[in-house]
C-alpha cells in the first residue's frame, strides 16, 4: 500500500486539463450518491467510531475519499459485496494481498485441512520443507526465511545485511515504499535528503544511516555508494507506490554492477512486482539480486512473507548468527512461519504461482491497459498508462515518469479521490492510494469492459461539462 508520498509539490490543475471547480462539484455529487446508497455502511461506521481510531480497524481504511468507510460483507474471486448488497468488480484486490482472487480454492482447502491439525506451534513442518523447495525453484535463490509481512521481511533483512557487511547505511530510491520499515522514510526534496514528515513518533534521525537517490540515476547511485559504507540497496525492480516508475533500458544491469563493485548488496522487494510472473520481475528480466522479498500475495491473502538469499550470502548470515552472543537477534516473531501460513504458502506456490495461471492474467491486464489508453485518448487528456504484468496504472502526465520526483509531481489527490469514488459508485473498485488496478485469475473480460466503460463515462463528465 501507499500510505504517503514524497514531499514534492502536487501537480497544478492545468496539468490534468480539468478545473478544480469541476472536480469539487463532481466530488460533492459522488459523495452524496455514495452516502444515499449505503445506509448500512453508514450505520456501521457510526458504530465503529465509538471504539476504533478514525472509525476503522486500521487508519488507512479511511483513505478512500468516501464520506464514511465502505464495509465489506463477503468477497470471492474477482468480486466483492458490501454490506448494502452492492457487488463490485474488484481491481484493488487488497492492494495485491488477494492478487490470486479472494478465497482461492486451493488456499481455502489447505487452510481448512490444516486448521484441524493445528494453527501454530513454533515448530517446523513438512509444509516448510516443501515451501522452501518451491521458492528456490521459482525464484532461483536457494535459502529462505519467513516473516508475517513484507515490512517485517525487509526489516529483518536489513539486520542480516548490516550484520554481515559491518556497514550501517541503507540506500533507497526517492519515493520508495517498503512497508513500515522506519529506515526507508527518507525523501529527496530539492536534492536534499529529508526525513518524511508523515512518519509518526520517529525519534532517531534517519538521514544519518539512510541515503536516497532518484530511480534511473546511475551517476547519483555511484556517488551515494562511493563512501563504501552502504550495506545494501533496497529497491522494487519497478517502483509501484509513488505511481509506476519503470527502469530505463539497461538501468538494472548497470546498477547491479555498481552496487557490487562498491561491496554492497542488492535486495529486490517483489511484493508488488510479483504481478510480473511466477518468478517475479527479477526472474522475468534476468536480474540476479543477493536477496529477495516476497509479501502479500504469497499466502493467497493470509498474513505471511518470505525472504531469500544467495548461497554465499546465506553462509555469511549463518556465520554472523553463530558468532554473535546468545540472546534475541531482533529477527522473527512467535507467529512467524506458523502452520496455517505455511499451508497457505504451499498451496499458493503449488497451484497459483504457475505459468498457466499467470498467462491469462497478463493478457487481460494488457487489454485493460489498452482500454484505459483508448478512453484517455478519446477525451484528449495528457495522461499515460503503464503495465507491469497483471498490474496497470494511469498517471496524470503525458509520458511515464522516470523517477519518484516526476511521479509525485504528476499526482493530484483531489482528482484521484474523485475518480476512485466515481468508479466505486459505478460498481468498480480500484486502490484508494494511487491509480493502480490489478487483474486476478477470476477477472473476466466483462469485468474489464465494466471498468473501462465506467472510466470512460467519468472522463466524459469531467471533460465535457
Amino acid at each position: 500500500m501507499i500510505k504517503s508520498t514524497a514531499t514534492i509539490p502536487q501537480a497544478s490543475m492545468s496539468s490534468s486539463a480539468i478545473s478544480a471547480d469541476r472536480i469539487a462539484q463532481l466530488t460533492a455529487r459522488e459523495r452524496a450518491r455514495f452516502a444515499t446508497a449505503r445506509p448500512r455502511s453508514a450505520a456501521l461506521a457510526a458504530r465503529s467510531a465509538e471504539h476504533l481510531l478514525f472509525g476503522v480497524p486500521l487508519h488507512w481504511m479511511s483513505d478512500w475519499g468516501t464520506p464514511f468507510a465502505l464495509h465489506v460483507a463477503h468477497a470471492r474471486g474477482a468480486h466483492l459485496t458490501d454490506v448494502d448488497g452492492h457487488q463490485l468488480a474488484d481491481f484493488c484486490l487488497g492492494d495485491t494481498g488477494a492478487m490470486f482472487g479472494h478465497s482461492p480454492a486451493p488456499v481455502v482447502a489447505a487452510l481448512q485441512a490444516q486448521a484441524a491439525r493445528g494453527l501454530t506451534a513454533m515448530l517446523a513442518s513438512e509444509d516448510a520443507a516443501a515451501v522452501g523447495e518451491l521458492l528456490a525453484a521459482r525464484f532461483g535463490l536457494p535459502r529462505w526465511q519467513f516473516a508475517m509481512t513484507a515490512s517485517d521481511a525487509n526489516r529483518f533483512l536489513l539486520r542480516w545485511l548490516r550484520a554481515v557487511t559491518g556497514r550501517p547505511v541503507l540506500l533507497v530510491f526517492n519515493g520508495c515504499y517498503h512497508g513500515t520499515v522506519d529506515d526507508v522514510f527518507v525523501d529527496l526534496v530539492d536534492g536534499r535528503p529529508v526525513q518524511r514528515p508523515s512518519l509518526l513518533g520517529q525519534v532517531h534521525a534517519l538521514t544519518q544511516t539512510t541515503r536516497v537517490v532518484e530511480f534511473n540515476d546511475l551517476a547519483g547511485l555511484q556517488a551515494a555508494l562511493a563512501p563504501g559504507d552502504v550495506a545494501c540497496v533496497l529497491a522494487e525492480p519497478v517502483m509501484t507506490n509513488i505511481g509506476m516508475v519503470l527502469p530505463e533500458p539497461g538501468f538494472w544491469p548497470a546498477a547491479a554492477d555498481l552496487i557490487r563493485r562498491h561491496g554492497s548488496l542488492l535486495v529486490l522487494d517483489e511484493t508488488h512486482t510479483i504481478s510480473s510472473g511466477p518468478g517475479g520481475y527479477a526472474r522475468a528480466h534476468g536480474l540476479a539480486p543477493d536477496a529477495l522479498v516476497l509479501g502479500k500475495p504469497l499466502g493467497g491473502g493470509m498474513p505471511c512473507a518470505a525472504y531469500g538469499f544467495t548461497a554465499e550470502l546465506a553462509a555469511r548470515c549463518e556465520a554472523a548468527k553463530r558468532a554473535a552472543p546468545p540472546g534475541h537477534s531482533g529477527i522473527g516473531t512467535t507467529l512467524t512461519a506458523n502452520l496455517l501460513a505455511m499451508a497457505a504458502m504451499r498451496a499458493t506456490l503449488s497451484s497459483l504461482m504457475t505459468d498457466a495461471v499467470y498467462q491469462p492474467m497478463l493478457a487481460l491486464a494488457g487489454q485493460l491497459a489498452d482500454g484505459l489508453r483508448g478512453a484517455i485518448a478519446r477525451h484528449g487528456l495528457p495522461w499515460c498508462v503503464s503495465q507491469v504484468g497483471a498490474r496497470a496504472e494511469f498517471q496524470f502526465c503525458a509520458r511515464p515518469p522516470r523517477n519518484g520526483s516526476e511521479a509525485a509531481a504528476a499526482m493530484d489527490d483531489a482528482l484521484e479521490h474523485l475518480l476512485h469514488l466515481a468508479l466505486l459508485n459505478r460498481g468498480v473498485l480500484i486502490t484508494p492510494f494511487h491509480n493502480m488496478m490489478l487483474v486476478c485469475p477470476e477477472t473476466t473480460p466483462a469485468d474489464v469492459d465494466r471498468l473501462v466503460e465506467a472510466f470512460d463515462a467519468v472522463l466524459a463528465e469531467l471533460t465535457h461539462a
